[in-house]
């Protein structure tokens, strides 16, 4: 008797969901109602240690249980856009030299391409987790209230900001990871000797290049400063963090961090850039450089939020999302169904 009510007792246990609320702010969520694994009772007495397994999820509750239903979207969205940007890169990088000039440079494919693919997809999945609450401010401004419900597909892409924050943060990670990595290829060694060997020919003393020093001074420190945010933003997503912090605090660290981030690694891109925007020979077959490609959608989200914060659409969005309501445009709302 006593073993099946250990079983009922458990069955309901794992059964139990933690209720979560979604956030009309354009910040990740705040998972603040669920843990991150089921706290095991403590055991009073010794002789029940040999039973410790009886706490284990049941077997039938396994299958029942999705895996990782959050983060289907996100690693869907991570995959295509990194395929895509792949072959992209491995076209204008690989093929390119090898059709037109039959230079095999099939060595680039695991440093030099993977690199140019990673921050493509890191600053594409940030830019992704700002654009819903644009979305959503732009709807609640058409509707005039904030209790009309999202469209599906904006509620389950609101409610999936935080994994592709993550999923960002980590790209990012790697990509600095590559990036200092470049030193120790073989290639670059050999091409380093070619370098000098040029000077060497061409009598030249000093190959310093003031604009190109501070290219790369910039553009560097930036990344550094926008990776140590994002860090900072991926620690505040952590469960057990987020709960000892008030939502003032996550607020200001997910949302107004989150767009400086944003800005940060826009700008990064931009000069690294530097002039190769009116270079054409960085137009491979009538192609854009992936650089090009990767801050078109961050700086669109960068200009849709500095629109939504002008004060009189700001104003507007504090009080609808505060309760008020522009009757208004609910009253054509009405209308418009009722025809």
């Amino acid at each position: 008797m006593e073993s099946r009510l250990n079983i009922t007792n458990q069955e309901e246990l794992w059964k139990m969901k933690p209720s979560r609320n979604l956030e009309e702010d354009d910040c990740l969520n705040k998972d603040s109602g669920e843990t991150s694994m089921l706290k095991r009772p403590g055991l009073l007495h010794s002789h029940q240690a040999t039973h410790s397994d009886q706490f284990d999820c049941p077997q039938e509750l396994q299958h029942q249980q999705e895996l990782f239903p959050k983060w289907r979207l996100p690693i869907k969205i991570a995959a295509v856009v990194s395929s895509l940007t792949f072959l992209y890169t491995f076209l204008r990088e690989v093929i390119h030299p090898f059709v037109t000039s039959h230079q095999l440079y099939f060595y680039r494919i695991p440093i030099l391409v993977v690199n140019k693919v990673l921050p493509m997809v890191s600053i594409t999945l940030l830019a992704l987790v700002y654009l819903p609450g644009v979305i959503a401010a732009i709807v609640q401004l058409r509707n005039g209230t904030k209790y009309k419900k999202f469209p599906h597909w904006l509620d389950r892409w609101m409610l999936t900001r935080k994994q592709f924050g993550l999923l960002s943060f980590f790209f990012a990670v790697l990509h600095a990871i590559y990036s200092l990595s470049y030193p120790m290829r073989r290639s670059y060694r050999y091409m380093l000797l070619n370098w000098a060997y040029q000077q060497v020919q061409q009598n030249r003393e000093d190959a310093w290049i003031e604009h190109d020093v501070w290219r790369m001074e910039i553009y560097v420190s930036l990344g550094i400063v926008a990776l140590a945010i994002l860090a900072l933003l991926a620690v505040t997503s952590i469960p057990s963090v987020s709960d000892s912090l008030t939502w003032r605090e996550f607020n200001y660290i997910q949302s107004k961090l989150g767009i400086v981030t944003l800005l940060l690694g826009t700008i990064h891109a931009l000069i690294f850039a530097w002039n190769k925007w009116v270079d054409i020979k960085q137009f491979v077959w009538c192609t854009p450089p992936t650089f090009m490609i990767a801050v078109f959608l961050p700086i669109v989200v960068l200009i849709c939020k500095t629109i939504l914060f002008l004060p009189c659409l700001r104003k507007k969005i504090l009080k609808i999302r505060h309760g008020w309501e522009d009757v208004t445009k609910i009253n054509k709302t009405e209308l418009s169904s009722q025809l």
